[in-house]
């Protein structure tokens, strides 16, 4: 089987001390002025058909919430009832929940599964039950890529290990968080990764090559400090787009400057990316942020078009799609500051 981690190269080594530095210092003292221009610039960039990502911008509360309450909310997350699995592209599949989505990449020997949901029981219904809807084989499933180290991510990675002997890729520092003190920790969940049975291991710039498909590992760290994004090439129609999978998209994480400014910092480089390699498709692992649902909907419609993908969206529209997420970041930012 053709497949190895390689190493990054050193100019992706040199720029994560720039995503993992300090906020920016802001032009001026944070007011409620300035939350409101980050906040228009955000609608500006949003236009209209990125307006999900506004959500970003509502005030984010200053703690995480209390177990009680992390633990009603997920259940009633966990039982809305799931959408139908779906071919996005000739090689990607969403085989997700409806409020978290799971991503399954189909290479030449074998598939590179992204999140693996709440649970084990989603594992089996949504994951392996969707794959085998899509025509797909859960035991192709040789790597599970675990964007960050939240539970609803990483929930049904033992039982899919465990079943198909795949391999489980999390960033050092998302090791090294579940391993120790879980920022959420609930029953729902069950166990996170413990110490001593971490797997494979990825810094900023690594890459994941298995069989025809290389996937690019940038650590874009906010909702995590060890958040990754994988990014990827996908085909439609006989044409070759380039995708970015944004690893974790919201403020959860309480009043926390420092990390406000590592998101913020990350969006800005990731944008120079999207140029640079002209990416221009944008997916989420929450699809209420990149509106996966509609979008699988409108490709199994009898004479969808793979021509006109709903999931293309072009470069600029990728890179305005992050400046609404770093505009968000900056209004959340001053509004913290403030108090």
């Amino acid at each position: 089987m053709a497949h190895s981690i390689l190493m990054r190269t050193a100019a992706l080594a040199a720029a994560v001390a720039l995503v993992q530095g300090c906020a920016q210092p802001t032009a001026q003292a944070p007011t409620d002025t300035t939350v409101a221009a980050h906040v228009a610039a955000a609608n500006r960039s949003a236009g209209t058909d990125l307006g999900a990502l506004m959500a970003l911008c509502k005030p984010a509360p200053a703690t995480r919430p209390a177990s009680a309450e992390l633990d009603r909310g997920l259940t009633a997350l966990i039982e809305k009832p799931a959408p139908p699995p779906g071919k996005a592209f000739d090689n990607l599949y969403f085989v997700g929940a409806d409020w978290v989505s799971a991503w399954a990449l189909q290479t030449s020997d074998g598939i590179i599964l992204i999140d693996a949901l709440n649970t084990q029981v989603e594992a089996a219904a949504l994951i392996e039950g969707g794959m085998r809807k899509l025509g797909l084989d859960p035991a192709q499933i040789k790597y599970i890529v675990v964007t960050h180290g939240h539970g609803d991510h990483y929930g049904g990675v033992p039982y899919l290990a465990r079943k198909y002997g795949a391999r489980v890729v999390m960033s050092e520092l998302d090791w090294t968080m579940t391993e120790t003190r879980l920022e959420f920790a609930t029953p729902i969940w069950g166990a996170p990764p413990q110490r001593g049975a971490r797997d494979l291991s990825v810094k900023d710039g690594d890459r994941l090559t298995l069989g025809d498909t290389t996937v690019a590992l940038y650590l874009t760290p906010g909702h995590t400090l060890g958040t990754i994004s994988p990014v990827f090439d996908v085909r439609s129609g006989g044409q070759m787009h380039r995708a970015l999978l944004w690893g974790g998209t919201s403020f959860n994480f309480g009043k926390d400057l420092p990390r406000l400014g590592s998101y913020i910092d990350a969006t800005r480089r990731m944008s120079a990316v999207v140029s640079a390699q002209k990416i221009d498709v944008l997916v989420s692992n929450h699809s209420g942020f990149d509106g996966s649902q509609a979008k699988l909907a409108a490709l199994r419609q009898p004479g969808a078009d793979a021509q006109s993908n709903p999931f293309v969206l072009g470069t600029p529209t990728v890179e305005r799609a992050l400046n609404v997420m770093g505009e968000c970041a900056r209004a959340q930012r001053d509004r913290f500051a403030m108090q």
